[in-house]
């Protein structure tokens, strides 16, 4: 293991190790993704494979699998997935054989590397599976941050299995990649989709408006929700605003703009589910809806216990559509089925948010940074809405003075929590910090440590982003802090530091 020493004037040295991992992107982890034009172009190339001699589709599309095959897995089972996206389109279609629907689907499918360009800012929790280890050691799961062509953002999974001494052993990688299944059935909470509506707030009435509205805005959402059930599906909310539509109302625009607002939210909330028979190596959170196209950035897992005892993975992301960003909350058990929510509430509108690994008195807490510059923790009684903030620390050594942020959720020690922080200074350069909250009232620091854990060395400062580090989230083994984190917006290392070194180390506050 190497070693890197972090020193600074009138302190003992703080010693890291940086191991000898490296996780560099790999352009050959390809996925198969819907290519979709616009209506009018699709009929055009379906038009033109339509007359085509049956054995001249079948000689096509065997090419194309002979091709394709051993890039992917289930190719025909993608393919059929892709034909879905434009068989509404299509005329005639119910005349067309299996093989020249597999045919269409060809034309309207491409590859995509998704790592192509970078793959970095990871975070890492104990996985579900713990079988077959020996006592001391953890198998853990780390997400990543893969990015390819237009920088289009996703999230990969590697397995990695930490021994006792604070190595870290990455699994084999698979060759394969595949996106999830969206599934059509996904089911909606009637009560809460309305609260998540209201919380967007009104878009505001015209000026000829005589009624508030933001009690107009309410109105269209009840009159819509008044005919479904406690729980729906998007089906039913289609076919609900459908009818809405076709009824006579005043300020048709307002009205307009509310139910995009109710579609974009449904659209918004969706669950994903990966096969079976893959690998977790082989799957990858890839945008699936307009507000998320640009990307899925960042996202901090943790592994959260619940007071009974139950344990769920929950993840904050970014979701970007190249203007504007939105939360997101991602829930799943198995890293096979996860549930996509937005999070909303006047303190979500930020980059960067980290959730403690249990609730604080009863309630869920976060980390975030509510205004670009300074660290907060959010409390909330419903894991969806954030009204709640209180102040936590400014930007106080010069590595920190533009802002500070978290680097993923607060660990829990018999000290405090630990709370790994990125600072940005001069240059724009980023480093790694720690600070030390109070464990009954995390608002409150009671250590940190006056220079950075890591910061980025003459090997680390070239990539996409120079002169950065960065993590969404560590853990703690056997007593040693594991850090994975990124190099410069383009590669993922791991670092690992004695905690008990590192809790002598902090300056009490």
């Amino acid at each position: 293991m190497a070693e890197a020493t972090t020193a600074v004037a009138e302190k003992p040295p703080l010693t890291t190790h940086k191991q000898p991992i490296r996780l560099k992107p790999d352009n050959r982890r390809v996925i198969m993704r819907p290519f979709v034009l616009g209506e009018a172009r699709i009929r055009t190339v379906v038009n033109r494979v339509r007359p085509m001699a049956e054995e001249q589709v079948a000689e096509l599309l065997q090419g194309v699998i002979g091709d394709y095959s051993g890039r992917h897995r289930n190719i025909e089972r993608t393919l059929w997935n892709n034909f879905e996206e434009v068989r509404p389109y299509i005329e005639g279609v119910e005349a067309f054989s299996d093989q020249r629907k597999l045919l269409v689907a060809t034309f309207f499918t491409m590859e995509y590397a998704i790592e192509s360009a970078a793959l970095f800012n990871p975070s890492m929790v104990p996985g579900p599976d713990q079988a077959n280890l020996q006592p001391d050691e953890v198998r853990v799961v780390m997400s990543l941050r893969a990015t390819g062509e237009g920088h289009v953002s996703s999230i990969e999974f590697r397995e990695a299995i930490i021994a006792g001494d604070g190595h870290l052993a990455m699994e084999p990688t698979s060759r394969f990649v595949a996106a999830p299944a969206l599934r059509k059935d996904t089911v909606y909470d009637r009560h809460l989709f309305r609260l998540r509506v209201l919380a967007m707030g009104a878009p505001g009435p015209p000026e000829s408006s005589e009624i508030h509205g933001t009690a107009f805005g309410e109105q269209i959402v009840d009159q819509v929700l008044a005919p479904l059930g406690d729980r729906f599906t998007f089906d039913a909310l289609a076919q609900a605003i459908h009818d809405y539509r076709q009824q006579d109302h005043s300020y048709p625009a307002f009205a307009e703009m509310q139910l995009d607002r109710m579609m974009l939210l449904a659209r918004a909330n969706y669950e994903l589910t990966f096969s079976k028979d893959s690998e977790i190596s082989e799957r990858v959170v890839f945008p699936v809806t307009m507000h998320e196209s640009r990307g899925i950035e960042d996202a901090r897992f943790v592994r959260f216990v619940e007071d009974d005892g139950q344990i769920r993975y929950l993840a904050t992301y970014t979701a970007f559509d190249g203007f504007n960003i939105m939360s997101q909350l991602l829930e799943t058990d198995d890293f096979l089925q996860f549930k996509v929510h937005t999070l909303n509430g006047r303190y979500v509108n930020s980059k960067g948010m980290a959730f403690f690994p249990r609730r604080l008195h009863g309630r869920y807490a976060m980390i975030s940074r509510v205004d670009g510059e300074n660290l907060f923790v959010m409390y909330s009684d419903n894991i969806h809405f954030w009204d709640e903030a209180e102040f936590l620390r400014a930007p106080e050594q010069p590595w920190e003075f533009m802002q500070i942020g978290n680097c993923g959720s607060p660990l829990e020690t018999e000290a405090g929590w630990l709370l790994l922080t990125h600072g940005v200074g001069p240059m724009r350069r980023y480093c790694i910090g720690a600070l030390l909250l109070e464990r009954d009232n995390p608002a409150h620091v009671i250590g940190a440590l006056p220079w950075p854990l890591l910061a980025p060395d003459e090997e680390e400062r070239e990539g996409y982003v120079p002169n950065v580090v960065y993590s969404c989230g560590a853990l703690i083994h056997n007593g040693w802090l594991i850090i994975p984190y990124a190099v410069s917006d383009f590669q993922t290392r791991v670092a690992s530091v004695w905690l008990a070194d590192l809790l002598a180390a902090l300056t009490p506050v």
